[in-house]
């Protein structure tokens, strides 16, 4: 099994380097972390009294790492879920913060756990997930996976601006739906088809 390490640097590889997409509501991102996180955690790097753009650019992978496994790893408590879940939730929780783990929260509603939705992974709901992993493990997996891809379309659903992170220009599977695939199972991934027919209300 990887690292929770491992997981991370694949996370900041995915994630890649400094953008600032006036369509994106987290701001300037250096690997993954946006501004908002940087401000929230102090960290001025420049040392010039303020925490900018320019902090952002100075960010490093490593500092990024830490980051990720500290703040979206540790602190929400990801490490008392099922290990073959560690993965796929760490990096919804780096892509969507809270909102990764109401993903898991809803799904386990569906399954009929009794569970609240919070975004918060107590007793409750790390219980109920341990029940249901143990029940079909890769079937939890791949479920997760699809929840995390169905968000994704929702949010571009919803908000034209987003709609070019979940299809390209080409009108193929977009960065968000390709991402959610890299933790679903093969047989589960959209074809060709099915994905244009999803996406084809948004003209």
């Amino acid at each position: 099994m990887q690292t929770v390490y491992d997981i991370a640097n694949e996370i900041v590889a995915r994630e890649g380097g400094y953008v600032n997409d006036p369509d994106d509501p987290g701001g300037a991102t250096n690997f993954g972390v946006t501004i908002h996180t940087m401000r929230r955690l102090g960290l001025d790097l420049d040392a010039d009294g303020d925490i900018d753009a320019a902090d952002v650019r100075q960010l490093t992978q490593t500092q990024a790492v830490d980051i990720f496994v500290r703040h979206y790893f540790d602190g929400p408590r990801i490490a008392q879920l099922p290990e073959g879940l560690h993965a796929s939730v760490f990096d919804m929780y780096v892509n969507a913060g809270a909102n990764a783990v109401r993903i898991l929260q809803r799904l386990l509603c569906e399954m009929g756990h009794a569970v609240t939705v919070d975004g918060a992974l107590g007793p409750q709901s790390i219980a109920a997930t341990a029940k249901a992993y143990t029940q079909a493990p890769q079937a939890m997996i791949d479920a997760y996976g699809i929840a995390r891809r169905n968000y994704y379309f929702r949010i571009a659903d919803n908000r034209p601006a987003s709609r070019k992170y979940a299809r390209t220009r080409a009108g193929g599977k977009g960065g968000w739906i390709r991402r959610a695939e890299d933790f679903i199972s093969a047989p589960y991934h959209m074809t060709s088809a099915q994905f244009t027919a999803r996406v084809a209300s948004w003209g």
